[in-house]
Order: structure tokens, then C-alpha cells, then sequence
């Protein structure tokens, strides 16, 4: 599979709602708040199964009702169309 090449953090946000570039390196991110760990968690399941059909997984941190999502292209050296792609998929399901 042919992996996308870099577009960089600020291209991906001017696509995106919410999403913000990091500033220690080439990624974007966006804390997700839900209702209680049980809606987390079950956003976090939804987001598994899309990241292992495009084979693209996120840097996450989950307390309780909040799930922190970093996205990078790590072979890309930064963020790519691929990001832009799993942050839309995680907007729509949250």
C-alpha cells in the first residue's frame, strides 16, 4: 500500500474543526469529552476497527470520560492526508 506524503499540521487544520497543531513536533491534536467512560470506550472501539482497516493508528490517552488523540504519519515524517482522514472518521463517530 502506497502511504500518503506529508502535508503538514497546518494543512490538516484548516481542513478540520477543532484540531490543533502540537508544538513539538508534526501532528495534530483534539480532546474528546463524552458522557462517561462507557461512551469513551466505546468511541475508542469504533476508532480501532477504522485505524486497522487503513492500518493508521492514533497516539491516545483515556481518563474516565476524556480521550486525548494525537495523529501522525510516523513514515511520513508528519501529518498526511491519512490524519486528516482518521480525524474526520473520529469527529463523525464522537
Amino acid at each position: 500500500m502506497t502511504r500518503p506524503t506529508k502535508i503538514g499540521a497546518a494543512a490538516a487544520v484548516a481542513q478540520l474543526e477543532g484540531w490543533a497543531p502540537v508544538a513539538e513536533k508534526d501532528a495534530i491534536s483534539k480532546t474528546f469529552k463524552f458522557a462517561d467512560f462507557n461512551a469513551a470506550f466505546g468511541f475508542m472501539t469504533r476508532v480501532a476497527l477504522m485505524a486497522d482497516k487503513l492500518d493508521h493508528h492514533p497516539e491516545w490517552f483515556n481518563v474516565y470520560d476524556r480521550v486525548e488523540v494525537v495523529l501522525t504519519t510516523h513514515d511520513a515524517d508528519g501529518v498526511s492526508e491519512l490524519d486528516v482522514k482518521m480525524a474526520k472518521f473520529m469527529d463523525q463517530v464522537a
